[in-house]
């Protein structure tokens, strides 16, 4: 039960119902109650619900923390996800932000990487190329999908659509140099 201006701070697992996680690590929800009579925010009301609720069934759950700030800007969300352990990223935390247009669910998040990251789909500006968030978007995605499809992303880029072609070359012809620097910079700056 949340009143009027109050904030409440939810610790609660991100359930993918379809997905099929190694993980069961917590997710950290922050919410606020007054929110402006958006389309995205009311569909962000329902995200958290849905967490809420699937927190009492046994399923697994996304390695990271999902926050919601105050009333100053409810369309932005921040996330954190752990590099996965089959990939050069292990042992790594990610900051990501997520930016909600007012027509969310309709158009999809805009999500970076603020953590400097090595990869083929992420540029230096933490822009991610990943179809789900562009041309194959569907409202029926959820935030969780978006950041269980980065995390997968991150265990298998996909060099045939390159947002740095000069890291997705290395990736073809030149695996070992690859995961040695997606390494470093994760030792670096993850």
């Amino acid at each position: 039960m949340i009143g009027h201006g109050s904030r409440v701070l939810l610790f609660l697992p991100v359930y993918a119902l379809e997905d099929k996680l190694a993980a069961d690590t917590p997710v950290q929800v922050t919410f606020a109650s007054h929110h402006p009579p958006h389309m995205a925010l009311k569909r962000i009301q329902k995200v958290w619900i849905r967490v809420a609720w699937l927190t009492s069934r046994k399923s697994r759950t996304l390695d990271g923390t999902l926050r919601l700030p105050a009333a100053q800007d409810l369309l932005a969300t921040t996330a954190t996800i752990m590099g996965p352990p089959d990939s050069p990223y292990a042992g790594g935390v990610f900051f990501l932000l997520i930016h909600f247009p007012t027509d969310y669910p309709f158009k999809p998040p805009k999500v970076n990487f603020t953590t400097k990251i090595y990869h083929p789909n992420i540029n230096s500006n933490g822009s991610i190329c990943l179809d789900i968030l562009r041309d194959q978007w569907s409202p029926a995605l959820t935030i969780s999908k978006v950041l269980l499809s980065i995390c997968s992303m991150l265990t298998d880029p996909n060099p045939d659509d390159p947002l740095v072609p000069e890291i997705a070359h290395i990736y073809k012809t030149d695996r070992a140099r690859y995961e040695s620097t997606a390494r470093e910079w994760t030792r670096k700056y993850a």
